[in-house]
């Protein structure tokens, strides 16, 4: 549905990615080239880039957002309408409706379109711009200093293995929640007493539900930021110890920490996009089959 827009907000979203870049490259120069030779002119020509840089990061990212902001928006209000009409055509009697429930209704062209429509406006070209920022400065580094950045990037590796086997649970328990929200909702717009008396035993159930969930999200995110921290203090170690025998300056260290903390925050946001898309997959498949019912 979002057509030509999708591949021009990754476009955008990979260039602010690129400005994102720049100032690594300045940190390392001005502690190299200008602190060690102590020329003014050079570090107020550095300063004054490094805040350019700055600057036109900022306007293409806020333009990137009202782009993505408006995508999202327009897909949600396209979707909504859509599937108030299909409501609309079964309640009075022009389609073969089987699902009559009112309250799933609700859910499902509530909270649940809004969550898909957020997908179609940000994640994907979001995902473009943290894998680009990411390829980019594992690039930089690699060409920078080689022997720091295996010590460093070894540590992203169990966080690429360690993601998909907790996320498949995950994505179940999505599924479940789910279901039992529109239930909840069924239950609660239901007439017949019988039918309300579910509620309570719901809503216990879905507090289960959401606390299996927590626990395993944050058994997710602890470890992945402890791996993360990780990184760092080998930059400083490692290449404190190349500093010392001097194979290499200590522009370099800098530089590295500054891409080490911009690789971190992309890795998160994919590992981020993956889970959203995963959940967003289960939620679109469960619209699609509530609307299959209803037309």
């Amino acid at each position: 549905m979002s057509e030509w827009h999708q591949p021009a907000t990754c476009l955008l979203a990979v260039f602010v990615a690129l400005l994102n870049l720049v100032p690594i490259e300045l940190q390392r120069r001005i502690v190299n080239e200008v602190v060690e030779t102590r020329d003014i002119p050079v570090l107020v020509k550095f300063g004054i880039a490094y805040v350019g840089v700055t600057l036109a990061h900022q306007l293409v990212k806020y333009a990137l957002w009202i782009y993505q902001s408006w995508l999202t928006e327009s897909a949600t209000l396209y979707t909504r309408s859509h599937l108030l009409q299909i409501y609309e055509e079964r309640r009075n009697g022009t389609g073969e409706a089987v699902d009559h429930r009112s309250g799933r209704t609700v859910s499902i062209v509530g909270a649940e379109v809004e969550k898909l429509g957020g997908f179609v406006g940000e994640a994907i070209s979001g995902a473009c711009a943290n894998l680009a920022m990411l390829l980019g400065v594992v690039v930089y580094m690699f060409v920078v200093e080689p022997q720091i950045a295996v010590f460093a990037l070894a540590f992203l590796v169990p966080q690429i293995v360690l993601t998909p086997f907790l996320q498949r649970r995950l994505n179940d328990l999505v599924e479940e929640r789910v279901s039992m929200l529109r239930d909840l909702g069924d239950a609660i717009s239901d007439a017949e007493k019988d039918t309300r008396d579910r509620c309570p035993g719901l809503i216990r159930d879905i507090y289960t539900n959401r606390m299996r969930y927590f626990i395993l999200k944050f058994i997710l995110k602890s470890s992945l930021n402890l791996l993360n921290s990780l990184g760092p203090i080998t930059v400083l170690l490692f290449g404190g110890y190349l500093v010392m025998q001097g194979e290499v300056q200590v522009g370099v260290i800098v530089a590295f920490l500054s891409g080490f903390d911009r690789i971190s925050s992309p890795l998160r946001e994919l590992i981020g996009f993956y889970r959203i898309a995963a959940q967003a997959s289960v939620q679109h498949s469960m619209i699609a089959k509530w609307m299959s019912r209803s037309t």
